[in-house]
């Protein structure tokens, strides 16, 4: 009898090591980009909902090299070697990521929000920006179907409530 509940035990201890390391078998084969992929497939928001035609999807992705062309011609020499400069930290970080490197975090002064205000950009420039981007944003409006500028709309509506849920589950 001892030794049925000894094998029994024996048994269920096997089982559980099995249920217990074969998803982290499985979950150490995968890429580690995976976790990335996933976020940045996240990201793309409200364009996946809203159905877009191939000829939309091609028209708004014109619209947005057209405009990033335009906004890094508003840029000086300096100011672009500077966004270079950081897209290329950027790149290397993100290369260390996909690799399984975890770098530590960027320091306050390299982020991009900082790094933007290092550029020391003219009322002049920012005021070109925003008129291009609004130009963009008009452009893109005019490419989406009433239907899918409501669905546009709707996400951006709740766009704050989300962000803040997200910030609450932290």
């Amino acid at each position: 009898m001892q030794l049925k509940s000894l094998s029994l035990f024996a048994g269920a201890i096997a089982l559980t090591l099995t249920a217990t390391v074969t998803p982290l078998a499985v979950q150490a084969q995968t890429p580690s980009s995976a976790p990335f992929r996933i976020a940045q497939a996240q990201r793309k928001g409200p364009w996946q909902s809203l159905g877009l035609t191939e000829a939309q999807k091609t028209r708004i992705q014109a619209i947005h090299r057209n405009t990033r062309a335009q906004i890094e011609a508003v840029f000086t020499p300096e100011q672009k070697a500077k966004i270079e400069a950081a897209r290329q930290q950027r790149q290397a970080r993100r290369s260390q990521r996909q690799q399984g490197d975890f770098p530590p975090p960027p320091e306050a002064g390299e982020r991009l929000g900082k790094k933007f205000a290092q550029l020391n950009m003219t009322d002049a420039q920012k005021a070109r920006i925003r008129a291009i981007r609004e130009d963009a944003k008009q452009q893109v409006q005019a490419v989406l179907t009433p239907e899918q500028q409501t669905k546009l709309e709707e996400f951006k509506a709740n766009r704050r409530q989300r962000w803040q849920q997200r910030q609450n589950n932290r």
